[in-house]
């Protein structure tokens, strides 16, 4: 929102859990309204109403989502603007007004005050916001079960690694399979298996999924055969590991349902197709890509959007003792992984990315330096591709030129 002609009144809200508190200013910087207010949809419609008797409204949140839905919702119904000053600006404005104190009072005037004077500041809050908003508690969700699944993991591979670490070593990498989770939940540990018989554990692993069932079932009884002493907390890990599999199962099959779900949200999204028919990007990442970047608009460059994202180096210059570039410890961590995974998984989908990749490792560049660079490079096609709102399109090889 670049300007602020046609408003008469800013209402700022410094929203929260039970009550915000709300602040609204007149053109001349005067404050017509001041007080906390129940976080009630009775009330709100109460001081909109009121306050638009004095003229073209605009109310302002520090928080879009979570406990500031319902304000917006309530402006929206009643058919009044709603724009968002992201935290970064509110507390870049809060430092030109004298004082150290923070108050809820304090911080809804700066909300009021930077929106009214400082328009250039907000960014709009547009009714694509409630996909989004959706989309939010879905990938939330998402990202919760992806850090139990990789505790339990963890946990399991530990367990395994303390008591048998042989059979770690062919059951750990697979434990994201139908096939490691089932060996381990219905034979046990290493005890379980070897009381088994190879064709009661060749079964199970064949019922989880016939591929590759004999060598798997092969390497495990190798890897049984590596050690004959019983490590102490054995016969507790027996009893441990089938609940810990069960339980891994369970979240790796809710992500599986839920991510059926967020297809369908991304999906209905028009820069979906923009965004998968990028190598390399899934439901998941176009689904981060949606929420941080949305369609790109607060972001003047695609360096901007580098930056945010913690992809830019930053540069470090001090006299002459100092000199070069550095990897950023900063920006979105978020959106960072989602493109870091999305450029690795670009690697085996798109030859243009192999090649700079390549490319970047034949200068000394380690593995996970190419791949911040390659998501660099990836970052600037993608804001070109949402600004634009084109689909990705093969770079075509240079001509190579003709001999003389």
């Amino acid at each position: 929102m670049d300007q602020n002609t046609g408003y008469d009144i800013w209402c700022g809200l410094d929203v929260g859990k039970q009550a915000h508190h709300a602040c609204a200013l007149d053109a001349a910087g005067r404050r017509v309204f001041d007080k906390p207010l129940p976080q009630d949809q009775k009330r709100l419609e109460e001081l909109f109403t009121r306050l638009e008797g004095l003229g073209q409204m605009l109310v302002i949140v520090d928080q879009p989502n979570t406990i500031g839905a319902l304000p917006i919702a309530v402006a929206r119904s009643m058919g009044i603007t709603v724009a968002y000053l992201p935290g970064l600006a509110m507390r870049r404005a809060a430092d030109l007004y004298p004082g150290n104190v923070k108050t809820d009072a304090r911080d809804a005037f700066v909300i009021a005050e930077t929106a009214r004077s400082m328009p250039h500041t907000l960014r709009r809050v547009d009714a694509g916001e409630d996909t989004l908003a959706e989309l939010k508690v879905l990938v939330g969700f998402d990202e919760d079960l992806a850090a139990e699944a990789t505790r339990l993991s963890n946990r399991i591979r530990g367990l395994l690694t303390q008591i048998h670490p042989a059979l770690e070593r062919v059951i750990g990498p697979r434990l994201a399979t139908k096939q490691g989770l089932a060996v381990i939940e219905q034979l046990g540990g290493p005890q379980g298996m070897t009381a088994a018989s190879k064709s009661r554990m060749l079964r199970v692993i064949n019922k989880a999924n016939p591929r590759g069932a004999a060598d798997f079932a092969n390497a495990i009884t190798t890897a049984l055969a590596e050690q004959t002493v019983v490590v102490a907390g054995t016969a507790a890990a027996e009893q441990v590991l089938p609940k810990l599999a069960a339980s891994l199962r369970q979240v790796l099959d809710q992500r599986a349902e839920l991510a059926s779900q967020v297809e369908k949200v991304v999906d209905a999204h028009p820069l979906a197709e923009v965004l998968i028919s990028m190598p390399g990007v899934g439901v998941r990442t176009a689904a981060r890509i949606l929420l941080d970047v949305g369609d790109a608009s607060q972001f003047p460059t695609a360096g901007h959007l580098a930056a945010y994202a913690g992809l830019a180096p930053i540069t470090r210059r001090s006299g002459t003792s100092i000199r070069g570039e550095f990897p950023a410890r900063s920006g979105n961590k978020h959106l960072k992984r989602a493109l870091f995974l999305s450029a690795f998984a670009a690697l085996r989908a798109d030859p243009v990315s192999r090649a700079y990749y390549d490319r970047k490792r034949a200068q000394g560049k380690k593995h996970n330096a190419a791949l911040i660079c390659l998501s660099r490079r990836r970052c600037d096609v993608l804001f070109a591709m949402i600004k634009n709102q084109e689909t990705y399109q093969t770079p075509k090889p240079a001509p190579t030129p003709l001999a003389a």
